[in-house]
């Protein structure tokens, strides 16, 4: 399997900015699409709307998800691939402020493939989504 993309679902422009410097710093093949939403998400998942167009926005093989997010919360927007039959082996890395203790649980009960709580500099991140593009990038090959 090629993954052709993977969903970043984060609200926080800074945190996008960071993410894709990190990205291309650690040299993840697959390409980053970004919502900001969790009824964004559901629509890009979903091949609706402007996301319906699966050239330009390819079929994620991976989401990274913060939970804190508007209009839903990243547990709903999980849970919903959960209950997905074409989506729900979709593997989901939750990124995240939240260390709430009912949000770590929540998410494992969904079955997140990984619970990560935002670092707090760029080094961190950047070691962080290393570690990622050796899996993502294990699946290109």
């Amino acid at each position: 399997m090629t993954p052709s993309a993977v969903l970043l679902v984060e609200d926080d422009p800074t945190d996008v900015v960071f993410m894709r410097r990190a990205w291309k710093a650690a040299g993840v093949l697959p390409s980053l699409q970004v919502v900001t939403n969790g009824e964004e998400a559901l629509a890009y998942l979903s091949g609706e709307g402007i996301y319906a167009d699966r050239s330009t926005y390819p079929v994620p093989a991976y989401v990274l998800l913060d939970l804190k997010i508007p209009l839903m919360s990243g547990l709903e927007v999980l849970e919903w691939i959960r209950k997905n039959s074409l989506l729900r082996e979709l593997p989901v890395y939750v990124l995240t402020s939240s260390e709430q203790p009912d949000d770590v649980r929540r998410a494992k009960e969904l079955g997140i493939s990984e619970y990560l709580v935002k670092p707090n500099s760029y080094a961190d991140l950047l070691a962080i989504v290393r570690r990622f593009a050796s899996i993502v990038n294990r699946a290109c090959a």
